[in-house]
This record gives structure tokens, sequence and C-alpha cells, in this order.
């Protein structure tokens, strides 16, 4: 049997007690975004690499306001939250140039939400054939990068944006 080792997930994997719900909440206060990977703030909004990504850059978009649904958020964080959509796919699009994107919202936990009792916006990169045998036959993903350099990748583009 063959084994991958990925040492640095050892970092999320030992959090502690902290919920889900928690994580979010914490996220919003930090005022260390690098260690905590949060990209990008606006009003009503922040962006954060995903900790557990499917893909590279793998990203949340999640207001502040703690909501379950998205009938829950009022107008201005609705658009606030698509603009910054926007902003972040194209941070993305030319940090990776992948050739498509995943992007929605698990609603509920029968829906697949990890974190139910606060709303986020999943933006997954896609490329084509990047799901191979390990994934169908292992159960397991391989990424060729780490946070910390596709942090700093999608950083990088923000600031020349500005």
């Amino acid at each position: 049997m063959e084994h991958l080792w990925a040492p640095w997930r050892n970092t999320y994997v030992n959090q502690g007690a902290e919920t889900p719900a928690d994580l979010f909440s914490r996220l919003a206060q930090t005022t260390d975004d690098p260690a905590s990977h949060v990209l990008y703030r606006s009003k009503a909004v922040f962006a954060v690499l995903n900790a557990y990504p499917y893909n590279a850059g793998h990203l949340m978009i999640v207001p502040y306001r703690v909501v379950a649904d998205i009938d829950e958020l009022s107008e201005d964080e609705w658009l606030d939250l698509m603009r910054v959509l926007k902003l972040m796919k194209g941070a993305l699009a030319a940090a990776f140039e992948p050739h498509g994107f995943n992007i929605g919202f698990n609603i509920g936990a029968a829906a697949g939400a990890g974190v139910a009792q606060h709303l986020h916006l999943h933006v997954v990169p896609r490329w084509r054939n990047d799901s191979n045998f390990m994934t169908t036959t292992g159960g397991t993903r391989v990424h060729p990068n780490d946070l910390v350099s596709v942090y700093e990748k999608i950083r990088t583009y923000l600031a020349s944006s500005r």
C-alpha cells in the first residue's frame, strides 16, 4: 500500500473543540487575515480559503451576520456577496487559470451543509481532468498546492487589482 503524507493538515485536524459555526464567527472577527487565510473583507461578507479544499483555490464567501439561508440576507448583504463573488472568481481565474468553476450554496444539513447554521458560498476552481483514480477508488484527493502559496497567489492578484 502506498501512503500520501500531508502533515500541513495537522493544523486543521487538531484544532480542538471549536465547532464550524464558531470558526466562521472567529474568522469574521480575526485581525490576522494571513494566518487565518482570509483573502478579502467587504462591508457584509468576507472571503476565506477552505481549509479542506476540493481543489487549489477553493474558497468560501461568508456573511458576517450568522444566517442559515439566503432568504435571511438583506438586499444589501446579497448584493455585496454577489459583488465579492465576482471579484473572487476574477482573482481565481487570474491566479490559477482554471477551465471552469463550481459555485454554490449547500443550504441545510440534508443538502450537505457542513455548517448549516452559518450560510457560506463555495467557489471551486475546476480543471479538465482534475479528478483522478485516487478520488474514485481511494476516496482521497491529492493537492499539489499548500494553503499558504494559494493564499499568496490570490492576494497578489487582489493587491494589483485595486
